[in-house]
């Protein structure tokens, strides 16, 4: 029965032991018998040397291979595992993309809703300006300390607007800051009436007189809208011909019913908007182009 060396060595390590334990067996079989041993043949043993070198270099290579196969398997486990993590990565990817489609696909309809929300903001703005009126070309320092008594005084010496009651205002201050001021451009003064007749009153009186002027300088009038980009549109308007039938063009009634008028009508009933510029005192003929800010009462100049 082979012990418990013998059987844990490799096949042919066995093999190659009794190969070589054969000959000194049967040396020592001989000596014992009393017989001389044969010559030795040294290039065989030379060779099987060799030959035995080479198998044991022949393991060391298979145990390398081994190891590095253990090792392409363990690279292998880890690139399966980034697979699987890339994989559940492309999947969330693509669960944000459908719902960025989505969300594209609703904000047309979202676009609608602002440019709606938009407008009525803009409307409510200029509905909450309709009794603001505008006055530019007043000197600066001009008004003095009160500037609600110097705005009446300048409405009914100069305007001569005859009020019943008296004018009241809620607020009357000059816009814009005061160290950008100049005698050739001297900031405007905002008045908020607090009667809307008022305010049309002063408006309309602006039309009908001309030139109107302080110590020789020259005083515009305009309402006060919201520099919104707003488009005119026949619904935020009520439209009535002019007076004369032979007029082609129409009459446009905005909130504080200001009269524009236009070569094409249609620029002011389509979805364009009039290009407005700087304002002048006069009034606006049908030759005139609308290039004037909305509220303005005055003949354009260059036009």
């Amino acid at each position: 029965m082979p012990n418990d060396k013998t059987a844990s060595k490799h096949p042919r390590q066995l093999l190659f032991s009794e190969a070589i334990a054969q000959p000194k067996a049967t040396t020592a079989q001989t000596a014992s018998q009393g017989h001389t041993s044969p010559p030795v043949d040294q290039p065989a043993l030379d060779a099987t040397d060799r030959i035995l070198q080479e198998i044991a270099s022949v393991g060391r290579r298979l145990e390398a291979m081994d190891l590095k196969i253990t090792d392409l398997t363990l690279a292998s486990s880890s690139i399966r595992a980034d697979i699987a993590g890339f994989r559940e990565t492309a999947n969330n990817l693509d669960q944000r993309l459908s719902a960025v489609e989505d969300h594209i696909a609703t904000t047309p309809d979202q676009e609608e809703e602002l440019k709606s929300l938009r407008s009525k903001l803009t409307e409510l703005e200029d509905r909450s300006r309709r009794d603001n009126v505008r006055f530019f070309g007043i000197p600066e320092q001009k008004e003095g300390s009160d500037i609600k008594t110097f705005l009446s005084s300048l409405l009914t010496n100069h305007f001569g607007i005859e009020f019943s009651p008296p004018p009241e205002f809620q607020r009357v201050h000059r816009i814009g800051p005061s160290h950008k001021a100049s005698e050739n451009k001297p900031r405007p003064i905002i008045a908020c009436f607090l009667r809307h007749e008022q305010a049309r009153q002063v408006i309309s009186t602006a039309k009908a007189r001309q030139p109107i002027s302080l110590d020789g300088h020259e005083i515009r009038v305009a309402a006060d809208f919201s520099r919104q980009p707003e488009k005119l549109t026949v619904s935020k308007m009520e439209i009535r011909p002019t007076r004369c039938q032979k007029c082609s063009t129409l009459r446009e009634l905005l909130p504080i019913e200001q009269n524009l008028k236009a070569d094409n009508p249609t620029d002011l009933l389509g979805n364009r908007r009039p290009q407005f510029g700087k304002p002048t005192l006069g009034v606006l003929t049908p030759e005139t182009t609308i290039r004037g800010q909305v509220g303005i009462y005055g003949t354009q100049r260059g036009s």
